[in-house]
């Protein structure tokens, strides 16, 4: 339910981007799989090379394809040890030229090429997945999702998303101070994640929870399984920051938690840091 709530938002927000009175587009069908961590894939052509099996992710910002895939699709060349970006050893950004889904075509789609350790650990237990579909894709089209039928149906739009990564790492290299104005404290949520090695289950384990914490008046747990924050997927605890860090101070999110055996939803309105 959760997933297709997501995916509904990201239909809202899509078609709000297409110029009102454009000509219909035909949509395209492109079938995935449900693997064991309720994950979906796709098979995935990267400038014509291929196909990979990736995971397709209406919750991630950005597209990635590990290093295996990226050599095998030139953007990298073979004997490369590795990617290298400013900041983060071991990963870099590229432009593919063609990425097909099925019938789907998508031209200039920037990706980050990078093992991701999550993915890297799904493809250890399930077999061979190469990475990660985002924003950066399915942002060019509206999109349904029917798991029952296992398809997804797309209708492309003329927006056109803009690259995440590119404007994250202009900022930051860039050297310029924000005014104080724009910069705002940290949320405070009171609880800390962790995740095993060898863990291979969705979601993260919530290791504390502090007392009298946003965390705790809304009823979250030691030993509660995090699934989602704020309808962002927590597979690892870099994940779980990462959606933590999306979350204003002041507001409301929603946290998918797993509690002996079954599902449920708690609010937690986030508290400034100040």
């Amino acid at each position: 339910m959760k997933r297709i709530l997501t995916a509904a938002l990201l239909v809202l927000f899509v078609a709000a981007q297409a110029r009102a009175g454009e000509p219909a587009a035909k949509p395209v069908k492109v079938p995935f799989d449900l693997i064991k961590t309720q994950h979906m894939t796709v098979m995935v052509k990267i400038n014509g090379q291929g196909p990979f099996r990736l995971i397709f992710d209406t919750g991630a910002p950005v597209s990635l394809i590990n290093n295996k895939a990226a050599r095998a699709a030139g953007l990298i060349k073979k004997d490369a040890k590795g990617a290298v970006m400013p900041l983060f050893p071991g990963m870099g950004q590229y432009k593919v030229k063609t990425l097909q889904i099925g019938d789907l075509t998508a031209k200039d789609v920037p990706v980050l090429v990078m093992d991701h350790p999550t993915v890297s650990l799904v493809s250890k237990h399930l077999g061979p997945i190469e990475g990660i579909v985002g924003f950066s894709f399915f942002a060019r089209y509206r999109m349904t999702i029917d798991y029952q039928t296992k398809e997804m149906t797309f209708v492309p739009v003329k927006f056109r998303p803009p690259d995440v990564m590119e404007r994250m790492f202009t900022m930051l290299l860039s050297g310029k101070k924000s005014e104080r104005k724009v910069v705002g404290p940290a949320g405070v949520w009171g609880f800390s994640v962790e995740k095993n090695e060898g863990d291979a289950e969705p979601g993260v384990t919530v290791k504390a929870v502090v007392p009298g914490s946003p965390a705790a008046k809304a009823g979250l747990q030691a030993g509660d399984r995090l699934l989602t924050l704020d309808d962002r997927w927590t597979d690892t605890v870099v994940d779980c920051y990462r959606a933590a860090g999306h979350v204003r101070p002041g507001t409301a999110a929603r946290l998918g938690i797993k509690r002996n055996g079954k599902t449920m939803d708690l609010t937690v309105t986030v508290r400034s840091g100040l």
